[in-house]
């Protein structure tokens, strides 16, 4: 007689697969209605189909491979086979009510007065001061120190956050008229740049249809459960900071400099114009603040831009808005931070130990680590009468 083979009952095959989560929603599939069969043949052979939300979903191979190792490590299981299919529009249309969980279409859900996501819009008075590349790195660093983080691309002419994730070609998924981030490096990241249809497709749109954009990105998009939003602001005091401070009245404002004076001088006013749309100015940043010499080392430092512009911003925010608006950190000049998002590979990924890697991942900690503070915002308060 033959050895009998021991095979996984169902409850094995359901808490095997229940334990792959989607790529792009982060939840399991079989929660999602996505698993359509399941089966262990006697001989050991595994046949799994699994329902993409769109024929061309970008993440199949990861979900194939996913689904392959879950039931690969099931006793007797000799070879998985799995079938993608796509879910219908009947399918589709369940899936969508159940990520809104009932609320409504096109609510921004980080308005909500039960919302826990810390909102930072980055910001800088005028380009060129690396405040894209800042983003980044601070997402894929608070990412890295376990929090759900994500990032729009507010910048709608110059989106550049989808190159410096790596993602500027990669379309994102659509349930519906429901919109799913791009995952990349930890996060969730969605662009303007990734609903064109060409890459190199220029955006040419007046203010209303910058609002438009920015609450689409908001309500439109399945965000989860983030703990962390941060919106990379094209520079400048013009529509979208106005659309961001209208739509996001609990975000925080971080401000990004460079040390020379012109350069400071202008970012002062974005921060105004923030603390004018009643958000708090949470800090600044320095960027390119100095070169370390590159014959004696990190011990000489070249001050290329000139020296002390975000001390200089921070304190006179402070003085004008009467609460402390400190500088949070001063990253130098380094060559790997600008190759890094040349390649879609941000620096605090491609070389952590670097000198702006250490300060932007202590920057990412100070703010992720943070509470909500009251400071520098409105508050509609009713005065309770007297008995």
């Amino acid at each position: 007689m033959g050895v009998v083979k021991t095979l996984p009952t169902e409850d094995q095959v359901r808490t095997a697969l229940g334990k792959v989560l989607d790529p792009e929603i982060k939840r399991p599939i079989t929660e999602l209605g996505m698993v359509r069969s399941a089966e262990v043949r006697p001989d050991g052979h595994a046949e799994v189909t699994v329902l993409l939300t769109v024929a061309g979903c970008p993440m199949r191979d990861t979900l194939t491979r996913d689904v392959t190792a879950a039931m690969a490590a099931l006793p007797g299981v000799t070879d998985v086979n799995v079938t993608l299919d796509v879910m219908s529009a009947e399918q589709r249309q369940q899936l969508q009510g159940q990520l809104r969980g009932g609320t409504p279409a096109r609510e921004n859900p980080f308005s909500r007065p039960d919302s826990l996501t810390k909102i930072f819009a980055i910001a800088s008075g005028k380009g060129g001061v690396g405040k894209s590349t800042v983003t980044a790195n601070l997402a894929v660093a608070m990412a890295a120190r376990g929090h759900k983080v994500g990032v729009i691309d507010a910048d709608v002419y110059g989106h550049s956050i989808p190159a410096i994730f790596g993602v500027a070609d990669t379309r994102p998924t659509r349930v519906e008229d429901m919109i799913m981030p791009v995952p990349a490096h930890g996060v969730k990241v969605i662009s303007v740049g990734q609903l064109k249809q060409k890459r190199d497709q220029v955006v040419a749109w007046r203010g209303p249809m910058l609002d438009r954009a920015l609450v689409q990105m908001l309500g439109d998009v399945f965000w989860g459960d983030l703990d962390i939003l941060l919106l990379d602001l094209p520079p400048g005091t013009g529509d979208m900071a106005i659309s961001v401070g209208q739509h996001l009245t609990n975000s925080e404002v971080v401000v990004v400099t460079t040390p020379q004076e012109a350069a400071a001088e202008v970012a002062e006013r974005a921060g105004t114009i923030a603390s004018m749309l009643h958000q708090r100015v949470t800090g600044v940043i320095e960027n390119m603040s100095w070169l370390p010499c590159p014959h004696c080392g990190p011990s000489h430092q070249i001050d290329v831009f000139g020296t002390g512009g975000g001390a200089r911003v921070a304190e006179t925010l402070t003085q004008r808005f009467g609460y402390p608006v400190p500088l949070l950190g001063s990253i130098p000049l380094d060559v790997t931070l600008r190759s890094g998002g040349d390649v879609g590979m941000p620096v605090v990924v491609s070389d952590p130990t670097s000198a702006s890697s250490v300060v932007l991942t202590e920057m990412a900690s100070a703010l992720g680590g943070r509470s909500r503070g009251l400071a520098g915002r409105s508050l509609t308060l009713t005065p309770a009468a007297r008995s």
